[in-house]
């Protein structure tokens, strides 16, 4: 696509290969009545002619099933200084069936897309199709696993069956855009796609979103660099290339040492004619080896993120950013991908999976602030960098071609160094030529800013970095900030000398006539304030804190200015009203509030408190607030147990089973042994699987022999004619050619006299679904991968096998859409609805704790009920805790009010708390728990622990109504 000079690219309709002429967007006209036009050039987005730098975090709403608490994270995204949310959305879990679609509940994603609305957040929509994402399939449905034609391709099958997702997909997101009023600013197309390429099917799914009427800019997310294809040029360019970085890789086991293994960071420019673009940088990890996300935050803490994400803003002039993940949140039920996570997605990131606040937030909050408060970083161009005094002190320097400030990377040369030096940098700024004294100890980076109108004052220099500034209250107030310890100095140019008083701390000032400097010195120590008039400008107020403070600090948007508030756990929202300002805030402990507002305000009010307050010489109220009440949760103490495996029954009745005859298969692996078996091929996608197979003995074998594919983790469990033979590792894949020929192989003894020559014998098999294989590489082989059993004889003798297959009730048909397809499997609880609130299970079998039942092998359930009664207006989130040392025996399936919120393995440590998310949670009402035990060897009691446990409680939060679904009742009238 041309540009012309620097003029702004507007956005256009793209009709093919590398674009068309560009014309301005005709946009709808906002539904709140407004229009707004979406363009760019090579400096960064605007709209309406407006730059805007954009810091997104990423959020997948489909791994938090309660779409009230989608407000609580995007209120929390936002209130860390992001100004957008990169939104991925997946075809599968919209999906059951091909032609199936559900948007409502807990995927009504155009509620979603009104939430970022209200809030203010701007959107990257990513529908994909492809979207990786650690999640069963990549996104993708199961269903399409059986369509022919090789995915993300333009292949016929898979072009109809996509094209299919983006039409019901495409005009949410469409009448969502910044165009028609709504918050989505760019649109991201595919995934990655940089193996197996199809130019012609990049270049069929713009011009489908064009279709659709997508408007806003088209982008792409290009992995791993080297010589894959980046989409910057040729056919099936998209207008903004933007590029994944995840320099810290994902080694969470050694978080102390590792440094940046996978490069520098620095995001790469791909085109000319369009902004920078780090559309996924790394915000935590995946927890590739088990060692727990806790690990995997301290990977990617504040030191990384200090010299990493500042590095890459001064290194690039990146101006659209994406930061994955913001809040990670839950694979809960069928969701995750098998070989790479588990059920918990916290992924280290700086909102736990609890929806807790981390010193990660804090670092975030201090860089989000700057980027979006300080306007000149929207357009900036490489500038000769001050020379350091001492080598090993390294700096990089960009400048903004129309004001002229500067934005100095101030960092060690080697940036893995720990040292701690002091140097000074010769500065020649926009307003004279000066030497700085610097300080970087340990790993530290700093982005000092000269040359700025900070308001209405003039920022010559600081070694202090800007958190944010504002006119409150007829003055100036801006917030600067360094590291605990470190001396800090900040000139100010006036026409004449100032005053100077200093509110609080210790602060030294000194005016030079000649220049109209005021300098102001200072150590890092608590919170300084220092208020300045006179001299030719509007009055000051600098505050002057450490890093600690300076993330203490929350800056709210109101119709009557900006309001900053300190002191809270967080701040949502904010108004002011006669005189009053009205806090939405979180209180985590009792303590001091402060509120930097309008003059006139003289009253309080946080959350449903109204608070005491007193005027301050820094021109604040100060007053206190009272803390959250405290929380006492139940006991689970009223067990009842049952053994259930009714399918291991020689007499069971499968006659209402599926037969597994199929002789063909869409997948490139075809069966060890025939008939085809995989569960996917009948319509069974997600979960466990039984299989009932019947032969009848020639009085030869001696053993049957098994190959399963489970994907990484997933096991099976054999019985013939009723008896417990064994269990297996299910496989995690085969392969096209004979290169892996037996995956999870298994040889089960069949024991003597167990059956009788010429009398039938039936074999019951229990395989387990650990969820799809990704289709990163783009290669059927390994999307395709079979799921259940893959190959089935027996040993010693040629007698056929007949085989029936059941899966989840009704296979693709939901019986319960509300909770929707990735909710159960085949087990017999799951079917008859033993895992629903109202399930008949007085006569069971009665326990204190779920250790006092003794497990034989194959599936057990365990039911209780607990009520709860939370503290109003009160934000207390729940976890159910096991043991950490679980038996490597034993699975556990948890189900909360009939949803499947994860599954607890006894041999990963990695996870023993499972989040339990409110709206799923009935926090003031009786709740429904139950537990699918899997035992491989009978020779343990049930699972330890079992316990409900806080993981934060505070006052506020936001109003959680009960997800609605059904109860046994309503799906199995009893």
């Amino acid at each position: 696509m041309r540009v012309l000079a620097s003029l702004l690219l507007v956005v256009v309709l793209a009709l093919g290969a590398g674009g068309a002429a560009a014309r301005p967007v005709d946009a709808a006209p906002d539904r709140v009545g407004g229009r707004h036009q979406v363009g760019y050039d090579r400096y960064s987005l605007t709209v309406d002619g407006e730059r805007i730098l954009l810091w997104a975090g990423e959020f997948h709403y489909f791994r938090l099933p309660s779409p009230d608490l989608w407000r609580d994270v995007l209120e929390k995204i936002r209130a860390a200084g992001f100004n957008g949310v990169s939104l991925y959305f997946h075809w599968g879990y919209h999906s059951p069936k091909q032609g199936v679609y559900d948007f409502t509940g807990v995927r009504d994603v155009d509620r979603l897309l009104g939430m970022a609305e209200e809030l203010g957040l701007y959107v990257v929509a990513r529908p994909g199709p492809y979207i990786n994402a650690e999640t069963t399939g990549g996104g993708l449905p199961a269903w399409l696993k059986q369509v022919p034609g090789r995915a993300r391709s333009s292949d016929p099958g898979y072009t109809a069956a996509y094209r299919d997702w983006l039409d019901h997909i495409d005009p949410i997101i469409a009448r969502h855009q910044v165009t028609r009023g709504g918050s989505v600013i760019a649109y991201n197309v595919e995934n990655e796609y940089g193996a197996n390429v199809d130019p012609l099917y990049m270049e069929q799914v713009q011009r489908k979103a064009r279709e659709d009427g997508i408007d806003v800019p088209i982008t792409h997310n290009n992995c791993c660099g080297g010589n894959l294809p980046n989409w910057s040029s040729g056919q099936g360019a998209v207008q903004i290339p933007g590029v994944d970085d995840y320099p810290q890789s994902f080694d969470c086991p050694d978080p102390d040492t590792t440094w940046g293994p996978w490069g520098d960071g620095i995001t790469r420019r791909l085109r000319e004619d369009a902004p920078v673009y780090a559309a996924e940088y790394q915000a935590g990890a995946i927890d590739l080896f088990d060692a727990g996300y806790e690990k995997c935050r301290q990977l990617t803490g504040p030191d990384y993120m200090r010299v990493f994400y500042k590095s890459n803003v001064v290194g690039s002039g990146a101006t659209m950013l994406g930061y994955y993940m913001a809040f990670g949140g839950t694979s809960w039920g069928w969701l995750p991908q098998p070989n790479d996570v588990y059920t918990s997605y916290d992924y280290g990131a700086a909102i736990t999976e609890g929806r807790g606040l981390t010193p990660k937030y804090d670092e975030f909050k201090r860089q989000g602030y700057f980027a979006t408060s300080v306007a000149p970083l929207t357009k900036t161009d490489p500038s000769a960098a001050p020379v350091p005094a001492d080598a090993a002190v390294g700096t990089l320097a960009r400048s903004n071609p129309d004001t002229g400030t500067q934005f100095v990377l101030v960092r060690h040369a080697d940036r893995a160094s720990a040292a701690d030096v002091t140097t000074t940098l010769d500065w020649s700024t926009p307003d004279g030529r000066y030497r700085v004294p610097v300080r970087i100890a340990g790993r530290d980076a700093k982005i000092l800013v000269a040359g700025y109108d900070l308001g209405g004052q003039r920022l010559v220099w600081s070694t202090s970095e800007v958190l944010t500034h504002a006119a409150i209250g007829g003055r100036d107030v801006a917030v600067l900030h360094g590291r605990d310890g470190e001396n800090g100095s900040t000139v100010l140019r006036y026409s004449s000398a100032p005053s100077v008083r200093v509110l609080d701390g210790r602060v030294a000032s000194s005016y030079d006539a000649a220049t109209g400097d005021l300098r102001l010195d200072y150590r890092h120590s608590g919170l300084a304030r220092v208020l300045v008039s006179g001299g030719g400008r509007p009055p000051l107020l600098l505050l002057l804190g450490t890093a600690e403070e300076a993330a203490r600090f929350w800056r709210l948007d109101t119709g009557s200015g900006t309001v900053l508030v300190r002191g809270t756990a967080l701040a949502r929202s904010a108004s002011v009203l006669g005189g009053t300002v009205r806090l939405r805030a979180d209180v985590d402990r009792a303590g001091e509030v402060e509120v930097f507002g309008p003059s006139s305000a003289r009253g309080l009010v946080v959350g449903d408190e109204s608070v005491r307050v007193r005027r301050t010489p820094s021109g604040s109220l100060l007053g206190e607030v009272s803390g959250p009440r405290p929380v006492v949760l139940p006991s689970l103490t009223d067990w009842r147990h049952r053994v259930d495996v009714p399918e291991a029954a020689p007499g069971f009745d499968d006659s209402r089973w599926t037969k597994a005859d199929r002789t063909t298969t869409e997948s490139p692996i075809k069966p060890k042994t025939p008939p085809v078996l995989a569960s996917g091929d009948y319509g069974f996608h997600h979960g466990n699987t039984w299989y009932r197979g019947r032969f009848t003995p020639t009085g030869a074998e001696t053993a049957i022999s098994l190959n399963a594919i489970t994907g990484r983790r997933g096991i099976y469990l054999v019985w013939v004619n009723g008896r417990y033979v064994g269990s297996a590792a299910g496989g995690v894949q085969a392969d096209s050619e004979p290169v892996n020929p037996d995956p999870g192989r298994g040889d089960f003894a069949i024991p003597a006299g167990l059956v009788e020559p010429g009398k039938p014998a039936t074999v019951s098999v229990l395989v387990e679904n650990m969820g799809h294989n990704d289709d990163w590489t783009a290669d059927d082989t390994r999307f395709k991968q079979p799921r259940g059993l893959f190959g089935a004889r027996l040993v010693g003798s040629d007698a056929p096998i007949t085989w029936r297959v059941q899966g989840a009730e009704g296979g693709e048909d939901l019986t319960d859409p509300a909770r929707g397809p990735l909710n159960t499997g085949g087990l017999h609880g799951e079917r008859v609805g033993t895992h629903l609130p109202g399930y008949p299970d007085r006569t069971w079998q009665r326990s204190r704790s779920l250790t006092d039942v003794p497990l034989p092998p194959g599936v057990s359930w365990h039911r209780t009920e607990f009520r709860l009664d939370l503290p109003k207006g009160h934000d207390v989130p729940i976890a159910l805790r096991f043991a950490e040392d679980g038996s490597p025996n034993q699975r556990v399936l948890v189900f909360l009010n009939g949803w499947n919120v994860g599954q607890y393995l006894g041999d990963l440590a990695a996870q023993q708390d499972f989040a339990l998310p409110a709206g799923l949670l009935r926090e003031h009402g009786v709740n429904s728990l139950a537990l699918a035990v899997i035992d491989t060897d009978g020779a343990d009691a049930g699972p330890g622990g079992g316990s409900l446990v806080t993981t934060g409680a505070s006052r506020g939060g936001v109003p959680v109504r009960d997800v609605p679904a059904p109860g046994y009742a309503e799906l199995h009238g009893g």
